[in-house]
């Protein structure tokens, strides 16, 4: 076998292998079989030896790693497509989640996010988002590694205190801002979202494996609570398809993707997304193609994808759509209006009347060329269809072939622990009796004034970071105390 079988119309339709780095489109209303489609492609991929990356947003894509159950609706469907050699099988899987609770933990550092996308996350406005550029420019110049939140919280504190400064070198630089940027950094850590930063960083190549048998490993994201969190879901995704426009080679068309990317709720990309970040998503989705990656959007109407980047996408597998409310018909105009017209078939009409498991199918032929659209029963996947259980999930982690590797957290010197240490430096310096060689001791004071602006200034800078660190340290003790007795107070009333 070299291309997917997806169903069939009144002829078999295939999506050709070679054309699978020309991106696609799936698109339908709730319950109509997008997921269906979704696992019929991505096991079809992973047959053919390419490795797949999606996100299982409600939970009903981990079943990829198990083989399919035995049904007559399904043995019905088999015979009505015609479909040669079919049987349950299980896919190659690796697990992922953001909080290492369902899959292996992967994570990026603060660095690597960028200030863009960070920005993204926190939810800053314009003036903010410029502070931050600020931080991560200093950073750079420093030398300062930004790996996880803490050390962003370090030198975020140290522009603070040195804002003049920071500002006439860098750009105006506020403290209202800053501490807007702080507070923004506690919501996303109260929500958890501190665990995607850190290291060891994921590495991609452990997204492009095979299994021995030379299937491709389908990598499955947790992703039923990071969907809570829209902007995190979204910058996260969109950080990891820039890491691999960026960081893999230029190898032209080949005969089938390096990588296949769904990009499940791919309205979400796109909401309340500023220019420059759409001109971002455009710019990777044209190129990224010659980088032997397929970007596949999943979402309910064709039209929560702009149009630049819709006329990017080759293959498009579309469900019903109900015209019940004015956006549904403006929908179902729009998706009828990027197909190639198919005589025998009126498309707005079709999309209406679609069946669970039914799509209008139109797929790049020979030549690139897109085939007229055609009314399509979508094969059954061999995978199972639905959630696996905890047990089940636990066995396809235990022989996980990455197993170990990201599990435990490592925290290597970085802009944290470089300006606290030598904070706690200049503070046993300034506790030396006076009488003691007392250039040495001013010379000690005003380490981390050399270390990061290479002039002598004052060592009040130091001695307010100092105390800044120790507000934060007894901040933290306060509130596990304050919990703690809360807890008390409200686990003996519960008792009584």
């Amino acid at each position: 076998m070299t291309d997917i079988l997806i169903g069939k119309g009144d002829r078999p339709v295939y999506l050709l292998t070679k054309y699978g780095n020309r991106h696609g489109l799936i698109a339908g209303a709730t319950g109509t079989g997008k997921t269906i489609s979704l696992l019929v492609l991505a096991e079809g991929f992973s047959r053919l030896g390419v490795p797949v990356f999606m996100a299982d947003v409600k939970g009903d894509v981990a079943g990829a790693a198990l083989a399919g159950l035995d049904n007559e609706k399904i043995r019905e469907r088999v015979a009505r497509i015609g479909i040669q050699g079919y049987a349950r099988e299980p896919n190659p899987v690796v697990f992922w989640d953001l909080y290492g609770k369902l899959g292996h933990p992967v994570r990026t550092t603060v660095s690597e996010m960028g200030p863009s996308l960070l920005a993204r996350i926190l939810e800053l406005n314009d003036t903010q988002a410029g502070i931050l550029e600020i931080a991560f420019t200093l950073a750079d110049d420093k030398g300062l590694l930004l790996l996880d939140l803490d050390d962003l919280r370090a030198v975020l504190g140290f522009v603070v205190e040195n804002r003049k400064e920071i500002s006439t070198q860098y750009g105006l630089v506020s403290a209202q801002s800053v501490a807007a940027i702080q507070r923004a950094m506690l919501s996303l850590e109260r929500e958890g979202g501190e665990s995607m930063f850190g290291e060891p960083a994921l590495e991609l190549a452990d997204l492009l494996r095979t299994d021995l048998s030379g299937r491709g490993v389908v990598n499955i994201l947790a992703a039923d609570q990071l969907i809570l969190k829209p902007r995190l879901y979204s910058s996260f995704l969109l950080w990891l398809l820039s890491e691999l426009f960026e960081n893999l080679p230029e190898v032209g068309d080949l005969d089938k993707p390096k990588l296949v990317f769904f990009f499940d709720e791919a309205h979400l990309l796109f909401d309340d997304a500023p220019a420059t970040l759409r001109q971002r998503v455009e710019q990777v989705v044209r190129l990224i193609r010659s980088k032997g990656v397929g970007v596949y959007f999943c979402s309910q109407f064709p039209d929560d994808v702009p149009n630049e980047i819709l006329g990017q996408l080759g293959n498009r597998i579309q469900h019903a759509l109900r015209a019940y409310t004015p956006r549904d018909q403006k929908a179902v105009r729009t998706a009828a209006d990027t197909f190639v017209a198919n005589p025998k078939l009126n498309v707005v009409e079709a999309i209406s009347q679609l069946g669970v498991g039914e799509a209008l199918v139109s797929t790049l032929q020979e030549k690139g060329v897109p085939m007229p659209v055609e009314r399509t029963l979508i094969c059954p996947p061999r995978c199972r269809i639905g959630a696996v259980t905890p047990e089940e999930r636990a066995a396809v982690r235990a022989r996980s072939p990455i197993a170990g590797k990201y599990d435990s957290q490592i925290n290597r010197e970085s802009a944290y622990e470089i300006l606290i240490r030598r904070v706690g430096a200049s503070e046993v310096s300034a506790q030396r009796p006076s009488e003691a060689q007392p250039e040495p001791q001013a010379q000690t004071g005003d380490a981390l004034s050399d270390f990061l602006w290479g002039t002598k200034r004052r060592q009040g800078m130091v001695e307010t970071m100092a105390k800044q660190a120790a507000r934060t340290v007894g901040s933290q003790i306060g509130r596990q105390i304050l919990r703690g007795v809360l807890g008390g107070i409200l686990g003996g009333s519960r008792r009584r």
